[in-house]
């Protein structure tokens, strides 16, 4: 196995002295795994995307617009109910 050295600032440590029944290893270990394991996905979804910058840009201002439309919705629903 490999060793990592990780900075920290002297509060967190402290705190993390406080909780000496934690296996901090095991838990930064977990944190670190599951965030590799969830770019690889990422990055496995976005390599099968045929998706341009423009299709995406594209999308966003969908997805914003019907944002704007739902939350106006909303807003005139409480304004009714008033």
């Amino acid at each position: 196995m490999v060793n990592v050295t990780v900075s920290l600032s002297e509060e967190l440590k402290s705190k993390m002295n406080e909780l000496d029944y934690v296996n901090w290893s095991a838990v930064i270990r977990k944190v670190i795994e599951n965030k590799v394991r969830d770019l690889q996905i990422a990055e496995e979804i976005a390599g099968k995307s045929h998706f341009t910058e423009k299709d995406l840009l594209e999308l966003s201002e969908k997805v914003d617009e019907d944002a704007r439309k739902e939350a106006r919705r909303l807003l005139d629903e409480v304004n009714r109910g008033r």
